[in-house]
């Protein structure tokens, strides 16, 4: 009997998949660039290698996230996941974006020649389906994800904190996207022998990119500096907490994201008055396992018993 994924392992797979298919494409990219001789082509196949890269920082993204907390980090390093999925956000401004911004402009104003059309189709049929290889694995993970926490596939990607599959996702979108401006570019550069088209698709491919990293990049620093959980979570932990016999109600509940599947939950609850303090203990048992039943993403369970008033926040 085959042991189950994990959500860690998943993600695993998720990357490496990404960075084989894009692995394949540099290489199919560069090959074709060299028999035809297209600037483009060899340009495209230096931008698949960038895409290669940034897969490389998604993975130490994962096994640096990973490792337990020890006494210098008691919550753990979930964290570095983040950063280093930043620093692959900002790579890919620079040089996914960057780069292909800059080759577009070039290619209009010096007319830059396609090289062998043929080959170049060819390429891009490959990349294509090695693209859509590495999409179908991040769509089946997201979706599956999406299913487990009753929400979207939007909304699932908009909330997770696992945003190297969230990368890989939008990365390969956009791969795809762009690989279809680029053989409509190259498709009317041959029929209509102006270069210019080519150097229109490579901006709009840039820009795409452009977006793709500055929402990565966004989402990434708001982890780091302690985003809480949605605000859907945070009404159901409350009334999870709010649900126990002893308590009367919950003045503060504070959450943060403590890296991909990693949760802090800290609140002042209100108990009522003259419990013995064996039933808050057993309370505050309760509430725990309450909530790791029902998110076991939550990690960490601080409850501070406080008067009524004394305290309201979130």
């Amino acid at each position: 009997m085959s042991t189950p994924e994990t959500p860690e392992s998943e993600s695993v797979g998720t990357v490496l998949v990404a960075g084989a298919a894009n692995l394949a494409i540099a290489v199919a990219k560069l090959v074709a660039g060299l028999i035809s001789g297209s600037a483009a082509m060899l340009s495209e196949a230096a931008h698949s290698l960038a895409d290669t890269v940034t897969e490389v920082f998604l993975y130490v993204a994962l096994r640096r996230g990973t490792r337990p907390a020890d006494k210098e980090h008691p919550f753990g390093y979930g964290k570095e996941s983040w950063i280093w999925a930043f620093i692959a956000a900002i790579f890919m401004f620079v040089a996914g974006a960057g780069f292909s911004i800059y080759h577009g402009v070039m290619t209009i104003i010096e007319g830059e020649h396609t090289g062998n059309y043929v080959a170049s189709y060819i390429v891009l049929a490959v990349a294509f389906v090695a693209e859509s290889v590495s999409f179908a694995k991040a769509l089946k993970q997201v979706r599956g994800a999406a299913r487990r926490w009753d929400t979207t596939l939007g909304g699932y990607l908009r909330h997770t904190s696992d945003t190297t599959v969230k990368a890989v996702f939008f990365e390969d979108l956009a791969a795809l996207t762009g690989l279809v401006l680029a053989a409509a570019g190259i498709g009317l550069a041959q029929v209509t022998g102006s270069e210019t088209w080519d150097g229109v698709a490579s901006i709009l491919i840039g820009l795409l990119l452009l977006v793709v990293a500055v929402v990565l990049g966004h989402s990434n620093a708001s982890l780091l500096v302690g985003q809480a959980v949605p605000q859907r979570m945070h009404d159901r932990i409350a009334a999870d907490l709010a649900g126990i016999d002893v308590v009367t109600s919950v003045p503060t509940l504070l959450t943060m994201r403590l890296g991909p599947g990693g949760i802090l939950v800290a609140a002042k609850v209100d108990f009522v008055d003259d419990v013995p303090a064996g039933a808050i203990e057993t309370a505050c048992d309760e509430a725990e396992r309450r909530l790791r039943e029902t998110f076991p993403e939550i990690r960490y369970v601080f409850l501070d018993p406080t008067r009524e008033g004394a305290g309201r926040s979130g």
